[in-house]
């Protein structure tokens, strides 16, 4: 499994960087982040050993877990990228280097105040639920700038962009990356620092791609299937 994950990273670059190509030089390169929730700390070692610096992880609890085993690890970057309840805030500002999942100025408020002084500024991005699912997490468009100006003013924050989870294989699916293309243009008018646009998964990223993604989050194209029982 450990040579899989090798190959399967090298894989993913090798089609990252063909579809890259064809981006305007303005933008962003593209980073990819390795979705590792679920999945044991040995495979983020594989994953690491192949040159992968950036991981994502949805569970507060798993996160700070990992961290703590893997501190030997230099230059690891953990991406928190799903909801968030306060009561594991603080976990979660004591370990990750971006948050992606904001969408309460309580949450982003609690994380400023416990994020530890000798760290720097925790960098977000605030949530859209451009698909406007009610089953998902996130703000609405109309929402965006009251929530980056609140975002904005606190000190233990660093606003860097957007992020979305559109509608699985949707029928307007092109339309939603599209619209978060026109809402993170709309932010960095205000927060030039904000260009950050975390969209793009196993299914749909080279689509994700081609609407100004800056990050894309790669799970089961890396580590394969996974197994939720054991989380919360």
């Amino acid at each position: 499994m450990m040579n899989n994950i090798a190959e399967q990273l090298a894989l993913a670059y090798q089609q990252l960087h063909k579809f890259s190509e064809s981006r305007p030089a303005s933008w962003p390169q593209p980073r990819l982040i390795a979705v590792s929730k679920t999945k044991p700390v040995a495979d983020i070692v594989a994953a690491y050993a192949a040159g992968q610096r950036q991981f994502g992880e949805n569970y507060p609890q798993e996160l700070a877990s990992k961290a703590a085993e893997l501190t030997h690890l230099g230059e690891l970057e953990w991406h928190f990228i799903g909801p968030l309840q306060s009561n594991k805030t603080k976990l979660v500002a004591e370990t990750a280097s971006w948050v992606h999942s904001i969408d309460r100025e309580k949450i982003a408020r609690r994380l400023s105040e416990q994020r530890p002084p000798q760290l720097p500024p925790l960098k977000v991005l605030l949530q859209i639920n451009i698909s406007a699912e009610t089953s998902k997490a996130g703000i609405t468009p109309a929402e965006m700038l009251s929530l980056a100006a609140a975002v904005a003013s606190l000190p233990g924050l660093q606003l860097c962009g957007l992020m979305a989870i559109p509608e699985a294989q949707g029928k307007n699916l092109e339309q939603d990356f599209a619209a978060m293309q026109q809402l993170s243009q709309q932010l960095q008018q205000l927060y030039p620092q904000a260009i950050e646009l975390s969209m793009g998964m196993s299914d749909d990223w080279p689509l994700a791609l081609r609407y100004g993604a800056t990050m894309i989050r790669l799970g089961t194209a890396i580590f394969g299937a996974r197994n939720y029982d054991k989380h919360e």
